[in-house]
């Protein structure tokens, strides 16, 4: 008996060696080649090499370039960027609170977050930042990773800043001591008329979904019937914000989002019937800027026949990333999954395996192919699909809107462009706030603001400013382009002076997406009814 045991046993080694080999040998021994070929190169590179190298940096040179090649969202986070990337999503950080831009070399503060650590400690929006802890910071050292950097710190540290101020010469010291500064998601909450209530949301994270409900809460008070969702412009977030903020809306047992990969077995996620707004029309706008979890969310909303999308077609990146550290404290965020929405389409656009340069200009191509200003030119990649209702709805790439509002370009000219698209406007903008932040301070409300901008001439002060500083003066273009040029220059004086709240009701008071969507619900379309049967369907 004993030595029959023994012969099964080295029997079931070798078959199990055999099929291990067979099946699974060859993957094992691709991945330690290469990876051995890749220590071998190192080695090499570090024993031999004409100059001292630091392999430390051809490392952390490489692992970015490795994932490149897999699809566009699998990316390396460096041990010093990993506390960046994930306060960007959540609630909250540790910091001296202020909102900075950097103008030749200097920090110059925007704005001084209320009742935060900086406010306390005596800052003001104008000031620059020359030193950090005793230290002068200015110069080509200023970047704005290493100023949050030296900025942002454990709760209730100190951090020593010297501030010039205004035409002063003698830098001002103050101490402050960092606390937690939050980090909003919905940046604008208010009424567009009588019955319709508004809601922006800039990205999805930790807080978003508690924000929402304080958000429908205040428009509940002002007794709103009917809800515009504004996702232009965001760039996504966490998967389980998105889902959360879809079960507000949607019935029980209703299919969100879900997600399946090669390891990845496919993962349901079902509205719980629990959400308050089940039954309130909804619009949710949506442009080319809007991505991931603001897919994921109109997706369910469009897929459900919930709400009417309004906008333009969105990004399309529809590909799960996981965290995953490495020992060193950094990060990979490897792609692990695609996203589905309920119908079934993949919301990912199409892309090639270690061709990012035609992914990354799919936006231009876009643009030049006019999809931008005309919904005929939108390109549908793919198979059709059908909502609950079935609607068709189109895969291959993004959430396409049920109704589409293209760019005005009726009075674009070659000088409003030159103008935007060069910064001068926002250089403009913040240069004027600085120096007359006094008088603009002085009006606490988008609409006084706004009527003293006026009184201005805000146009007429940009074009001598442009001119001084390179763009010609085109006094015919101007003139065609006065109300693009004027509603772009005040709308960055009132971000500078009030808040996102003021800035959003200014850009939205002329906006054709605004205007269609008020439109559809007057005509009661934003429940969008069931496709009429073809003739001769079965």
């Amino acid at each position: 008996m004993p030595l029959w045991m023994a012969l099964s046993v080295v029997i079931g080694i070798f078959i199990g060696t055999f099929f291990a080999n067979r099946f699974s040998g060859n993957r094992l021994s691709i991945i330690n080649s290469g990876s051995n070929k890749l220590n071998d190169l190192l080695h090499i590179v570090d024993d031999q090499y004409v100059d001292t190298v630091n392999v430390n940096d051809l490392v952390e040179k490489a692992m970015p370039t490795i994932l490149k090649e897999l699809d566009p969202h699998s990316v390396y986070i460096s041990q010093k960027d990993v506390q960046q990337a994930n306060d960007d999503l959540k609630g909250s950080f540790f910091g001296v609170g202020i909102e900075f831009t950097i103008r030749k070399d200097t920090i110059h503060v925007q704005n001084v977050i209320t009742n935060g650590p900086s406010e306390r400690a005596g800052l003001l929006a104008g000031d620059k930042i020359v030193e950090i802890d005793g230290e002068e910071f200015v110069g080509k050292k200023v970047t704005t990773e290493e100023a949050m950097h030296r900025l942002k710190g454990d709760k209730d540290t100190k951090v020593q800043i010297g501030v010039l101020r205004g035409k002063e010469k003698k830098i001002r010291q103050y101490t402050v001591i960092r606390g937690e500064i939050p980090m909003k998601s919905v940046i604008a909450t208010y009424m567009l008329n009588d019955d319709t209530g508004y809601i922006k949301i800039k990205n999805f994270g930790d807080k978003t979904y508690p924000e929402l409900l304080i958000g429908l809460a205040r428009l509940a008070q002002e007794g709103f019937d009917n809800l515009v969702i504004d996702l232009r412009g965001n760039t996504g977030g966490y998967l389980g914000s998105a889902v959360q903020m879809a079960n507000e809306f949607l019935s029980r047992g209703q299919l969100i989002v879900y997600t399946e990969g090669r390891r990845s077995q496919r993962q349901e996620y079902r509205a719980d019937g629990r959400g308050s707004y089940q039954q309130i029309p909804l619009v949710v706008l949506i442009d080319e800027g809007s991505a991931s979890a603001s897919e994921i969310f109109a997706g369910a909303i469009q897929d459900n026949d919930r709400g009417t999308i309004i906008g333009r077609r969105s990004f399309g990146k529809g590909l799960v990333q996981q965290p995953i550290s490495l020992h060193d404290g950094s990060m990979i965020r490897l792609t692990i999954a695609r996203y589905y929405s309920p119908s079934g389409r993949c919301i990912q656009k199409p892309y090639t395996m270690g061709d990012d340069r035609s992914y990354e200009e799919d936006l231009i191509n876009r643009y030049q192919h006019g999809e931008f200003f005309s919904g005929d030119s939108i390109k549908h990649e793919g198979p059709e699909y059908h909502t609950l209702n079935g609607r068709v709805v189109y895969g291959g790439g993004g959430i396409t809107p049920d109704i589409f509002v293209g760019e005005d370009t009726t009075n674009v000219t070659s000088y409003y462009k030159e103008a935007s698209m060069s910064g001068l406007i926002l250089q403009f903008a913040y240069e004027y706030t600085d120096e007359h932040r006094p008088q603009l301070s002085q009006y606490k409300t988008e609409r006084e603001l706004l009527a003293y901008l006026k009184k201005l001439n805000t146009v007429e002060l940009f074009a001598k400013y442009a001119e001084k500083n390179g763009l010609k003066r085109r006094n015919l273009m101007i003139q065609k382009s006065h109300q693009l040029l004027e509603r772009f220059i005040n709308s960055r004086l009132i971000y500078n002076v009030l808040d996102e709240q003021a800035w959003t009701e200014y850009i939205n008071a002329d906006d054709p997406t605004i205007r269609e969507t008020l439109r559809t619900f007057k005509e009661g379309a934003a429940f969008p009814k069931p496709q009429p049967e073809k003739e001769g369907k079965n």
